[in-house]
């Protein structure tokens, strides 16, 4: 099994239940994990959330806001190189701002697909928006993923990224985020 596919299984099996949800479920779940993203943010991942809804998909953002602490125990376990990152974005109140979330395929959420990953990452960057598909692999092997979401081509043989369920935007860095800039 490939590397990044096994961090992605043990970061889920530890913070979600491993069955899909009932559909009410899952949309009062997203829905509530919206509210707590930055709004420009939020109006994008519905986007990707809609696209992938109107491709018969059924996402499910995970995590969207997380607590420091929460994100100093994701670190430690090695489901996140940052001690402070775009989870954990607050207004100057404290009140929730994120600007990243895990979106999973419900259907599927341990085991999701290479097509599940490439579609999302398809749908994301058309909404201004960047996912881990990319991270860690190589750079000779990129371009695949890249002809692979040009084509359309779902069910091309790629290398995937360590956290190919994570978005967050490609227009501020987790630095100006932390200073208050948000994107657009």
């Amino acid at each position: 099994m490939p590397s990044s596919l096994l961090h992605a299984r043990k970061k889920l099996k530890k913070f979600q239940p491993e069955s899909e949800m009932k559909e009410p479920d899952r949309k009062s779940r997203n829905a509530t994990r919206l509210s707590e993203l930055y709004p420009t943010f939020r109006s994008r991942i519905a986007r990707v959330i809609a696209e992938l809804e109107a491709k018969g998909m059924r996402p499910r953002i995970q995590d969207g806001w997380r607590s420091e602490a929460d994100q100093r125990k994701a670190y430690a376990a090695g489901h996140s190189k940052l001690l402070y990152g775009f989870h954990n974005v607050t207004a100057a109140d404290g009140t929730p701002e994120a600007l990243a979330v895990d979106l999973l395929d419900d259907d599927s959420p341990i085991n999701m697909s290479k097509q599940y990953f490439l579609q999302l990452a398809a749908a994301a960057e058309a909404a201004g928006i960047v996912t881990g598909i990319r991270w860690g692999v190589p750079k000779k092997l990129v371009g695949a993923i890249d002809a692979a979401i040009a084509s359309h081509d779902w069910d091309a043989g790629i290398k995937v990224g360590w956290d190919p369920t994570h978005l967050e935007p490609k227009d501020v860095t987790v630095a100006q985020a932390r200073a208050g800039i948000r994107p657009r």
